[in-house]
């Protein structure tokens, strides 16, 4: 957003931003963000320099028949948790086996996703467990990215100053201090890789023979996540038990 305010006239690779996501009722750091979410997306969708460029959507009430439609529809998949949180469920895989690309961290099952179709064909970013580790042992200070990334800071800026929340400025301040001052994500430590990675993005997707070939390596790539590999394997190393050639008839036959 702020790119295209700085420089209208440059040719941007057109996006619309779908994020999906409940709080449970008594989560108030969660439906704050989805508050920021949704007025930046009001800010920013009626901006005419911005115009069809840039879109921001929140899905409001996400459940499987949304993630029917949208997964299939979806270019990129953002798996972005800090590494060793084990944040990521399996909605990652369901958008590598309908052919979107990952632009995420190296946690939970993206680990899993980046063995089978290599790193190379993933937009991998941001710090690996270990370096989460360092940093906590050198304690992690918000302030520093803050101070040395000026994109980082006009975003913070622009958030605590009631930019996106012009009748009440002070909307967002406990966001802001959350992100400042408490937060066990440290997600500004990943900041700046995130955003070169997103730079390569928007690169390969102007080679659509290039997008092309590694959406058809991940899909390639992806049989290890059918769910009919998932249950053999629970049933082996989990349950103990072998298939076997007994049928089973259906509850609306007469058992012999």
């Amino acid at each position: 957003y702020n790119r295209i305010k700085k420089a209208p006239n440059k040719t941007f690779v057109p996006r619309t931003v779908l994020i999906g996501g409940k709080a449970a009722p008594g989560y108030h750091m969660a439906k704050m963000i989805i508050k920021l979410i949704t007025s930046v997306g009001n800010v920013v969708n009626n901006d005419p320099i911005v115009g069809d460029r840039l879109k921001v959507i929140y899905l409001e009430n996400y459940r499987v028949s949304l993630a029917e439609k949208v997964i299939p529809a979806s270019d990129l998949s953002e798996q972005i948790s800090t590494a060793g949180t084990e944040a990521s469920g399996t909605g990652n895989m369901k958008f590598m086996l309908n052919g979107a690309l990952t632009i995420g961290t190296m946690d939970g099952a993206n680990v899993e996703m980046a063995e089978e179709a290599g790193e190379e064909n993933l937009f991998i970013f941001g710090m690996r467990v270990e370096d989460v580790e360092a940093l906590d042992k050198k304690g992690y200070n918000a302030g520093e990215y803050y101070d040395k990334l000026p994109e980082l800071r006009q975003a913070v800026d622009q958030i605590s100053s009631g930019h996106f929340s012009p009748k009440e400025p002070e909307l967002f301040k406990d966001v802001v201090n959350m992100l400042m001052h408490h937060d066990r994500f440290k997600v500004f430590a990943d900041f700046e890789t995130y955003i070169k990675s997103q730079d390569k993005v928007s690169e390969l997707y102007k080679n659509s023979k290039e997008w092309t070939k590694m959406v058809i390596k991940n899909i390639a790539n992806s049989g290890k996540f059918s769910s009919d590999r998932t249950i053999k394997d629970y049933a082996r190393e989990i349950w103990g038990v072998e298939p076997s050639d007994v049928k089973i008839p259906p509850p609306n036959e007469p058992k012999p």
